[in-house]
């Protein structure tokens, strides 16, 4: 578990970072509609469910991708 925290705090490549940016607009866009206060079809509430859970999953996942650093 150690490592893993030392993993996510190094410099994460730039491609990654747009990735992990694009997974926490997924999951900011999918709470909005879950927590919408009116009344909303049921597939529109089960896509962003699975919005909510993919966006999720892609910016902890891209989080942990480090820069290699040549020695």
């Amino acid at each position: 578990m150690n490592t893993v925290v030392k993993r996510m705090k190094k410099t994460t490549p730039k491609f990654f970072r747009t990735v992990r940016n694009v997974g926490l607009t997924l999951a900011a866009v999918s709470a909005a509609i879950l927590a919408s206060p009116v009344a909303l079809p049921a597939i529109l509430i089960k896509v962003a469910g699975y919005l909510a859970v993919a966006g999720t999953v892609t910016s902890a996942v891209s989080q942990t991708a480090v820069k290699h650093e040549r020695e």
